[in-house]
């Protein structure tokens, strides 16, 4: 019977999102794309099963996968993130598309949003903004 308070009740701070990025859109673009690293710090796998933002109608987790010379992209129902591990969303695979934003995104700006884990529940996060050519650090 132990074994199941455990579940019940998970640890917060398990998840940590680091470097959430949303790309600047370009005027009258129904879409906006979000990356983010993810760490799981905790013992067991956790899901990302949701994510929510008050500046678009509904978010999806999108990955891309390569046929070819071809870069296709379609929808998941989440990601897996591993154990003592990360997932990263990166431009070139796994990313999030924000779907009929509310307005443009704009340089420097903070887009908020809330993630639903399986495990460790829900995450506010903010996307920082930048420029439509991609953003400073690494890559």
């Amino acid at each position: 019977m132990g074994m199941f308070a455990l579940v019940a009740f998970p640890a917060m701070g398990q998840i940590e999102v680091e470097q959430a990025w949303a790309r600047a859109t370009a005027p009258g673009a129904k879409v906006a794309a979000g990356y983010m690293v993810v760490r799981n710090k905790s013992a067991a796998a956790d899901r990302l099963v949701g994510i929510a933002s008050p500046a678009a109608a509904r978010v999806e987790t999108h990955v891309t996968r390569r046929d070819g010379d071809i870069a296709r992209m379609r929808e998941v129902k989440g990601y897996d993130v591993p154990a003592n591990g990360s997932f990263e969303l990166k431009p070139g695979g796994a990313h999030l598309m924000f779907v009929d934003i509310r307005r443009p995104f704009h340089e420097g700006e903070r887009i908020p949003a809330t993630l639903t884990f399986e495990k460790a529940g829900e995450v506010r996060v903010e996307f920082h903004v930048s420029g439509l050519t991609g953003h400073g650090h690494r890559h």
